[in-house]
């Protein structure tokens, strides 16, 4: 395969994996049924997003007409979508961390500030544990960081805005022919990953922005790598005006707006859905409707755990069963005084039954170990217990272990993140990089890979 190909695969690989585990459908559900009655605060409550903003105080130093249109933008804010669409890092597809990113621009009347921005913000890796993000707003004048124009979302409402989520097809250029942008075949030809064919609309829309309908913009391919597109505007037979492109060379310290990461390259999933990885049920309601507009989509359920039924274990030559008995996992097929008698022989050194082994083995490093730690890795931990509890009972006491040594690095690093929200921690002083995250071996991860 040939290492782009490959490197495409591998992404998205990644990529299904965070949509199978990053914004599970019980979040999905409960936040879209708070803000359907209106309950912004309840719904991003239920999509782990933290609310820093009081509407009493932004009317008081912005003004009341400001604060109405914040909130009614919350109102229809869906933090679930900000959650699917928000910026990512590789290797294990968790929210970037340490970002600021704006997702409204506002005017106030009455502000020596300037411009307001809502801003979404995650905490640094050191304390993203439950991979929360906070809303707050910035207007320049404190210590806070300023909005990153790489990862912009004031452009693109229409991945967090339930008003807007329609534009998606069409901003994300499902349905339409690459359009032609001129420039070097070596370095835009087969890049199936770069919207190349929605560049030049986007960047009619960056200038835009900015007061201009025309000029230069940088894109970013990757570290070290950009080029510049010289956007301007065509006047069609039909009398109809288009954005056109064509690239340039980069110019040494000039300072040119960046297209925005979300214009840059393709959505995920549509990549997915091309590729034939993902079916529209596995994606949020909201994408759905809107890249597959033509057909059903059924209601995006919990994957169906394995652990539930009785599992068999071959012992003793014979098929034996091992299931939950009083919410506990338990031989089946062994009576109460031979278990206790195998206990006892293995206390004493002897070889346990085959079902002892298989349960035993169940607490410590069971086959659902990697789905326990990708449901830890995104903050689901409701989900990750739930799998727990499916596979050896609610009332069962975890054995040491690789799952009960994971179950406790996550409540570690929860507490380090509820230390860092209140302010009780200082930056830098919680878990390094250098330190293992888990007993596996995995250590955090030392570098922050665009996961585009």
């Amino acid at each position: 395969m040939h290492p782009r190909a490959a490197d495409a695969d591998s992404r998205l690989s990644c990529w299904r994996r965070v949509r199978e585990f990053a914004v599970p459908p019980s979040m999905i559900e409960r936040a879209a049924a708070r803000r359907l009655v209106g309950d912004w605060g309840g719904a991003c409550a239920a999509a782990r997003v933290d609310v820093d903003i009081s509407l009493r105080a932004v009317a008081h130093r912005h003004g009341r007409e400001l604060a109405a249109r914040l909130r009614a933008d919350l109102r229809h804010l869906a933090p679930d979508l900000l959650r699917w669409h928000f910026p990512r890092v590789a290797p294990d597809g968790l929210l970037r961390p340490g970002l600021t990113i704006a997702l409204i621009r506002y005017d106030p009347e009455q502000s020596t500030a300037g411009a307001v921005h809502l801003v979404a913000r995650t905490p640094p890796a050191w304390a993203d544990a439950g991979q929360r993000i906070s809303l707050g707003l910035c207007d320049g004048s404190g210590p806070d960081p300023r909005p990153d124009q790489r990862f912009r979302l004031d452009l693109h409402r229409h991945l967090f805005d339930a008003r807007r989520t329609a534009e998606l097809a069409t901003r994300s250029g499902a349905g339409q022919a690459p359009a032609a942008i001129d420039g070097s075949p070596d370095e835009l030809g087969g890049v199936l990953r770069y919207a190349t064919d929605r560049w030049p609309a986007e960047a009619a829309l960056l200038l835009a922005a900015e007061g201009r309908t025309s000029g230069a913009i940088a894109v970013r391919l990757g570290t070290g790598r950009r080029l510049v597109l010289h956007v301007g505007v065509r006047a069609g037979a039909d009398g109809l005006r288009s954005a056109v492109a064509r690239v340039g060379t980069p110019a040494g310290g000039t300072h040119l707006p960046v297209l925005p990461d979300a214009a840059t390259w393709v959505l995920p999933d549509l990549a997915l859905l091309r590729a034939g990885l993902i079916e529209p049920a596995g994606l949020h309601p909201l994408v759905a409707a809107a890249l597959v507009p033509d057909q059903p989509v059924p209601t995006r359920a919990a994957a169906t755990d394995r652990a539930v039924a009785a599992r068999l274990v071959s012992c003793r030559g014979a098929q034996h069963r091992i299931g939950l008995v009083d919410g506990v996992l338990a031989a089946l097929d062994h009576d109460p005084a031979e278990i206790r008698r195998e206990e006892l022989l293995t206390a004493l050194t002897g070889t346990p039954l085959p079902c002892l082994r298989a349960i035993d083995e169940a607490h410590r490093q069971p086959e659902c170990l990697p789905d326990v730690r990708a449901r830890l890795d995104h903050g689901d931990t409701a989900g990750a217990l739930a799998t727990v509890e499916a596979l050896l009972g609610p009332e069962a006491l975890l054995r040491d272990g690789a799952l009960r040594d994971e179950l406790e690095v996550a409540a570690q690093r929860r507490l380090t993140h509820g230390l860092f929200r209140a302010g009780l921690i200082e930056a830098g002083r919680g878990p390094t990089a250098a330190e293992p995250r888990r007993s596996g071996g995995r250590r955090r991860r030392t570098r922050q890979a665009t996961f585009g």
